[in-house]
């Protein structure tokens, strides 16, 4: 498949030398700010003190993945200085404030931010989470399938990889509702796989998907073992890969280690090229806050001896993005050759 400069070049820096992404997300913000909160009170957690946590976060398991994913609110600023330059960097565009309506969830992207300026800002990608079901109202369908379309012009125009982050999530007034994303145990494999197929034409610009487990992660039977039930979990994420032909990753959705591990299993046996995770890495070592020196101590040990597996495993496991379906084994670059100078397209032709 041919790719234009910008894509491949970011692609490739997202996943790593090995052609697997192994990337760390600590652009986390609502659930943060949450958990710094009764270790602060009586004030309330501000900038600078998550700001500092997304620091310690970065400097300490960064080296290890092959790319980061930090939010430009609170954690670029100070992050970036300990962010290894050798590192691909994914930085967030949507707003963790969504309209949250009786009919579904409206996302929306951070005030004063763009894909014009994490072009500008030499970043190698753009990662917009959208909270998707398809059984949402006809409005905030329209409104939701509107926004990925124009974030994946911009990203044509700007020539960035674009990573779209799927969530199902509970309606506005049902039981288990809360506006984190905490994986909903009631979740509807068809939600999830339907939400990927709406979103899997090329008029929406998505290079790499993120996904949760179309089962629920903690209920998932152990994958080393042959049985009924294990055939049936490999069997839905196999769906995933009839679905789509690009690139796609995992995501950890605050799972335990122990239970990671297994999605991750599921996932490349499915043809899955990676991980996108976060709170399944560092959660443990968050929760020592206030004390700086455990959490660095817990980073060193736990989280990174954690890395160590994971990465193992999609070594082990994992397909390399370019043998995606619709790679056919190879990437290359679109327009090469003497012309390419006036063959690559300036902004202001970009469609």
């Amino acid at each position: 498949m041919k790719l234009s400069a910008g894509k491949l070049r970011g692609i490739r820096r997202l996943a790593g030398p090995d052609g697997r992404f192994k990337m760390v997300a600590i652009d986390q913000r609502p659930p943060l700010l949450k958990g710094l909160a009764p270790k602060l009170a009586p004030r309330a957690p501000g900038y600078a003190d998550l700001a500092e946590v997304k620091t310690l976060l970065a400097s300490k398991l960064a080296a290890d993945g092959s790319a980061i994913l930090v939010d430009p609110d609170y954690g670029y600023s100070l992050a970036q200085g300990v962010i290894p330059a050798d590192r691909g960097m994914l930085i967030t565009l949507e707003d963790f404030n969504f309209e949250d309506t009786p009919g579904g969830r409206k996302t929306g992207v951070m005030k004063g931010w763009s894909v014009g300026k994490i072009k500008r800002m030499g970043a190698d990608g753009v990662k917009l989470l959208l909270w998707y079901r398809p059984d949402a109202a006809k409005d905030v369908v329209a409104h939701q399938q509107k926004l990925v379309r124009d974030v994946g012009d911009a990203c044509r125009k700007y020539d960035l990889p674009l990573l779209l982050e799927l969530l199902v999530y509970p309606f506005k007034g049902a039981d288990g509702h809360t506006t984190d994303y905490t994986e909903d145990s009631r979740k509807y494999p068809e939600l999830v796989l339907q939400s990927l197929r709406d979103f899997a034409g090329p008029e929406y610009g998505v290079d790499i998907y993120k996904l949760e487990s179309p089962l629920v992660a903690g209920d998932l039977p152990d994958p080393a073992k042959d049985s009924p039930e294990t055939r049936a979990a490999q069997a839905q994420f196999d769906a995933i890969g009839k679905i789509i032909d690009r690139p796609w990753v995992m995501l950890s959705a605050g799972a335990s280690m122990d239970v990671f591990r297994r999605v991750l299993t599921y996932a490349y046996r499915a043809g899955a090229n990676g991980y996108l995770a976060g709170r399944a890495i560092w959660w443990p070592a968050f929760e020592l806050f206030p004390d700086r020196a455990a959490m660095a101590a817990k980073l060193d040990t736990q989280a990174r001896g954690y890395m160590t597996e994971i990465n193992r495993l999609t070594a082990d496991l994992a397909r390399p993005w370019m043998q995606a379906p619709c790679m056919g084994g190879s990437a290359e670059l679109a327009a090469a050759g003497h012309d390419f100078p006036s063959a690559y397209p300036a902004f202001e032709q970009a469609v």
